[in-house]
């Protein structure tokens, strides 16, 4: 059902085609069949079998091709499924052009695996310097990876000028929407050919499933991925589609609570003197905050800091805290901690980490739905556990 309005909070909750003919359900249900019956020979139905297409994950992915303003969604088993189907649209011996300081997993697959199984050649580059992004362009040169904001220190893009380049260099175009979400910018709308999602995240929004979505509004790019999804068969379970489907429904408010508690807790540690840096897109103090407002909603709902401290008091503080969980992930309900170092970037060596800017003492907050006050007070108390350490440079 197409929302004429296009209202993010409406579309969240009624977009796609959502309906159960065969018994009016409110809400789609959960079709585990492997198969379905046909009617007759050489007279296939709506389903065939469930790594094609199924009617839950059907349901899903129109939902979320609405949601982004696509015309086509394929929902993977993981959000580095997606990342890699996307990957396999492209020719043996391509060169990518990736922004700087991508998630810590985007670089194992690119560099781990595909540089050495497909002959791909990568390029990291300051998307926002357009020199350097004109200057990196080979004549095998067939995608931009575009990232933003970046995982963990909240560097953004200039979607609309990467794309505007990209077309005239005959470059497709891929934007990780994972911590933006549809709900602060669409980068289809902005020119993109492609959307990529880890859904586990804001999505799904709960902490209860691994997933992925792959999103486009280019005909030929979408005949291209229906064609590998159905080989490849990443595709995200009955359970799961049905899982970030209910999720999908809350975005809205979810996104509207845990952005305005992340500029506060962004204030607070701004101001406070054992937190050498902070980085956060809502801040006036971020080097690209006029491209925030432009071309965001909010800051978003991830807040990365630099303590200044010991790796032993960076422990006290993280064992102090009592409503921010550590963990690997981000987006779900409850606030979080990760430690970008050993986490979401353990894949790379303290150098390579370094050289984009993740030190030891990198902290990456995302936010949750609690009050924020309670969150503040979380964060202050365990800072508290700290030696003062001002005037030394442990990152």
């Amino acid at each position: 059902m197409k929302i004429r309005n296009n209202d993010i909070a409406t579309t969240a909750v009624h977009a796609g085609n959502q309906s159960d003919s065969a018994n009016n359900a409110i809400f789609t249900p959960i079709v585990t069949a492997s198969s379905f019956i046909q009617p007759n020979l050489f007279e296939g139905g709506d389903f065939c079998y469930s790594r094609v297409s199924n009617p839950t994950r059907k349901a899903y992915e129109s939902a979320l091709s609405e949601l982004e303003g696509g015309i086509y969604a394929t929902a993977t088993s993981s959000g580095m499924a997606a990342t890699n189907l996307v990957m396999e649209l492209l020719p043996k011996n391509s060169h990518i052009i990736a922004m700087r300081g991508v998630y810590g997993g985007t670089w194992r697959l690119f560099e781990k695996l595909k540089a050495t199984t497909a002959g791909t050649t990568i390029s990291y580059v300051d998307l926002n310097d357009t020199d350097k992004l004109i200057n990196s362009i080979q004549k095998n040169t067939r995608l931009i990876w575009i990232e933003t904001p970046t995982n963990p220190l909240l560097e953004l893009v200039d979607i609309e000028k990467i794309c505007k380049i990209s077309k005239e260099y005959k470059i497709m175009t891929c934007v990780d929407n994972t911590f933006a979400s549809a709900w602060n910018h669409k980068p289809l709308e902005m020119g993109a050919d492609i959307v990529m999602l880890s859904t586990s995240k804001y999505i799904g929004g709960h902490s209860d499933l691994i997933g992925g979505a792959v999103i486009t509004n280019v005909p030929e790019i979408a005949k291209d991925l229906d064609f590998v999804k159905t080989t490849l068969g990443s595709i995200a379970s009955p359970f799961d589609a049905y899982l970030a489907l209910r999720g999908m429904k809350t975005l809205d408010v979810r996104m509207q609570r845990q952005c305005s508690n992340a500029l506060l807790v962004a204030e607070f540690l701004e101001m406070h003197p054992l937190v050498k840096n902070v980085y956060y897109p809502g801040l006036p103090s971020h080097p690209q905050h006029k491209l925030c407002k432009r071309q965001m909603r909010s800051g978003g709902a991830v807040v990365t800091a630099t303590l200044n401290c010991t790796i032993e008091d960076l422990k006290k503080f993280i064992s102090g805290l009592r409503l921010f969980v550590l963990a690997e992930s981000l987006g779900g309900v409850e606030s979080m901690v990760n430690h970008s170092a050993s986490m979401s970037h353990g894949a790379m060596t303290k150098a390579e980490r370094e050289v984009i800017g993740v030190f030891d003492t990198t902290l990456r907050f995302s936010i949750g739905i609690e009050n924020f006050n309670d969150l503040i007070q979380d964060l202050d108390s365990a800072l508290s556990n700290i030696k003062t350490t001002q005037g030394n440079n442990y990152a």
